[in-house]
């Protein structure tokens, strides 16, 4: 699917109601399962993604459910280039203008990398790293073993908790937190990687350190797979005026 063939239609929409207590969750509604990045059919994810969310007056919640028979995670370092590993991810941008906006990305490890953008790459945007949010919270839940070959796993959960304090230097009106009925767009990103066994280890395919660009464009090439919330029509989550909304109820 090319860039041109996007439509508006395609954005997904999301209504982030108030969280009072745990026992809120429980109404909160899953988002449609993640589809392929380009929003092509017939490449239907082989595992399941979905996201909740739900707000307060100091967090905007997410909390990711991801089938995965194996768990596994090899980046421990803050800040390293986390989709390198099987991660999920989150961009936000609370004005909506496609500039100035966040990056989320978190393995199974627990390890994440922040950064945010002035302008999308396509634009020249140069990132900026190390963004971390002062009072972030963050939690991973595996349903298995993390790092064992030798079983099968259910797959793991990514609880992330985005303190409006620090969210509002990406709203140029600082709106936040917001108020009920405002919009939000946001996205959700799940790399997966396909996997080999060595020496009772897990192996990416391709190996960490392989070059990833194509010898003749010195593009980046995708062996991994790239499956969102809200498609983008490109393999390429840095379109933001493509990502899905939210609305605060």
């Amino acid at each position: 699917m090319p860039d041109d063939d996007w439509k508006p239609e395609m954005r997904k929409r999301y209504h982030v109601h108030r969280l009072r207590g745990e026992a809120s969750w429980q109404v909160c509604h899953w988002t449609d399962e993640f589809v392929d990045i380009t929003g092509k059919e017939e490449l239907k994810p082989r595992f399941r993604t979905r996201v909740k969310m739900a707000w307060d007056e100091e967090f905007l919640h997410v909390r990711a459910e991801m089938e995965e028979p194996h768990v596994w995670g090899t980046i421990k370092k803050q800040n390293e280039v986390i989709f390198h590993d099987n991660d999920f991810e989150v961009f936000i941008d609370p004005d909506c203008d496609g500039l100035n906006y966040y990056e989320f990305e978190m393995n199974a490890l627990g390890t994440i990398w922040e950064l945010s953008l002035p302008k999308p790459y396509n634009q020249g945007g140069e990132p900026i790293w190390g963004c971390n949010m002062e009072g972030l919270r963050k939690k991973v839940i595996v349903h298995g073993t993390l790092n064992n070959p030798r079983s099968e796993d259910d797959g793991w959960d990514a609880h992330v908790s985005f303190p409006w304090a620090e969210l509002k230097k990406y709203h140029k009106d600082a709106a936040c937190p917001p108020k009920p009925g405002d919009i939000w767009r946001i996205n959700f990103s799940r790399v997966q990687w396909k996997h080999t066994f060595k020496d009772g280890k897990y192996v990416r395919v391709p190996p960490h350190g392989s070059d990833l660009t194509d010898k003749e464009t010195g593009e980046m090439t995708h062996p991994e797979d790239n499956w969102v919330w809200s498609p983008q029509g490109a393999v390429n989550m840095h379109l933001p005026l493509r990502w899905g909304e939210i609305e605060f109820v």
